[in-house]
């Protein structure tokens, strides 16, 4: 066997046992793009394995999906396969795991107009809005990993021929996951306890609010009254520890709907719904989005903040130090998987009710009368850069540094 197929081996191990941690007589519900045949094979044996009753594998094809936007007619958008949403509903009511394999073609839309992606966009997320919310309150495993294809791999590594790009990307991932450790399993479950004391410290500080400093960005971000930091791996409403992300390096918390205010400036290029934006700032007053521009993509930017009202407001603040391995590859991945657990981040959009302390048993007009926002949609957007500082801001007004020059500044966390 070799080096290569070793490590498939190892991460379809980690996938089935740290990131859904699938159970006897479970069903396993994968989501995946076609170049990621070989590891879905050696990850459903692994699901059989470890006890999964049945394996269920959705495909997805980038020059198909290319097709359809080319030459469907409009009305096309418009339609979702209410089928495939409801199986999805009741496959997470019966306690399946889901897990989604998130390899975008970075440029696969750059030619299609903005308009029909946002209209199939939010298609789409109205449709699966119930079941998207199941997997937001943890109702069940789930997990995000990625593997290489041909188009993603050029787009990293623009100057190696195909198959050099994609044998360097794997050896990225196998890196970034820790993968290419002797015992991966092991060695998240290491990381997942320290991101456990990172969470547990903010947690205990309970701050009023952050103050996030940087080259064009100047933002303060209130924080709901019992917020709940969160990082790593979480459970699920039956008990089941699981990583929703693999990798990750994010500690991430809610920010109170109305109780943003000030400046951001994007650091990474976001790629959303197969069109990429870039070099944007938002500007924030009560917590709404006022202003914006952005040197590549400002129409899609545009699309996604008209999606719904919800879309104009935050969901999620996430912390992640400038020295984590992703950031230390020095690449940008154009990837939101990745690049966000490179760099500090903010969501638009909805926001996870697990991130408020009963938060998954409140309704969703009490979420809403905390401070949680609502929304169809949910889109990171990497903020951090190596000159960023961010301070909280205690109950009694104190500032104390959390972030200095891109990292931890607190305790042992240094």
């Amino acid at each position: 066997m070799n080096s290569l197929e070793q490590n498939l081996e190892k991460y379809a191990e980690l996938i089935v046992k740290t990131g859904v941690n699938i159970q006897e007589g479970q069903t396993l519900v994968i989501n995946a793009p076609l170049p990621s045949l070989e590891l879905v094979r050696k990850i459903a044996k692994k699901a059989y394995e470890a006890g999964a009753k049945n394996v269920h594998v959705e495909w997805s094809d980038d020059e198909l999906t290319k097709i359809k936007y080319q030459l469907a007619p409009d009305e096309a958008f418009n339609e979702f396969p209410m089928w495939k949403a409801q199986g999805y509903e009741e496959m997470t009511l019966h306690g399946a795991a889901f897990l989604s394999i998130y390899a975008p073609n970075p440029d696969l839309l750059k030619d299609v107009d903005p308009k029909r992606v946002a209209t199939a966009s939010k298609t789409s997320a109205a449709a699966l809005h119930k079941y998207r919310s199941y997997l937001m309150a943890d109702k069940t495993p789930w997990s995000i990993i990625a593997v290489p294809t041909s188009e993603w791999a050029q787009k990293i590594f623009p100057d190696l021929l195909q198959e050099e790009a994609a044998a360097k990307l794997w050896d990225t991932i196998f890196y970034v996951t820790r993968v290419d450790q002797e015992d991966p399993v092991q060695a998240w479950r290491e990381h997942n306890v320290r991101l456990a004391q990172t969470k547990d410290y903010l947690n205990k500080k309970q701050y009023k609010s952050l103050i996030f400093e940087a080259t064009g960005t100047n933002l303060t971000i209130e924080l709901p009254e019992n917020h709940y930091w969160q990082g790593g791996s979480t459970v699920s409403e039956k008990g089941i520890r699981f990583n929703p992300n693999i990798p990750t390096e994010e500690v991430f918390t809610m920010p109170h709907k109305d109780g943003v205010n000030g400046i951001v400036r994007s650091t990474k290029p976001l790629n959303y719904g197969g069109k990429i934006i870039d070099q944007f700032s938002l500007t924030f007053k009560d917590g709404k989005v006022v202003d914006f521009n952005a040197e590549t993509g400002y129409e899609t930017l545009e699309h996604l903040l008209e999606m719904d009202e919800g879309a104009k407001r935050l969901g999620e603040v996430a912390l992640v130090p400038y020295h984590s391995p992703i950031s230390l590859t020095n690449l940008i991945f154009f990837n939101t998987l990745y690049d966000e657990n490179a760099a500090s981040h903010l969501a638009l959009g909805e926001a996870y009710p697990f991130n408020l302390q009963g938060g998954t048993e409140m309704s969703k007009e009490v979420l809403t009368s905390r401070g949680a926002n609502s929304s169809l949609v949910h889109v990171d957007f990497m903020i951090g850069s190596p000159d960023m500082n961010i301070d909280g801001v205690t109950k009694d007004g104190k500032r104390e540094p959390i972030f200095r020059n891109g990292d931890w500044a607190i305790g042992t966390l240094r």
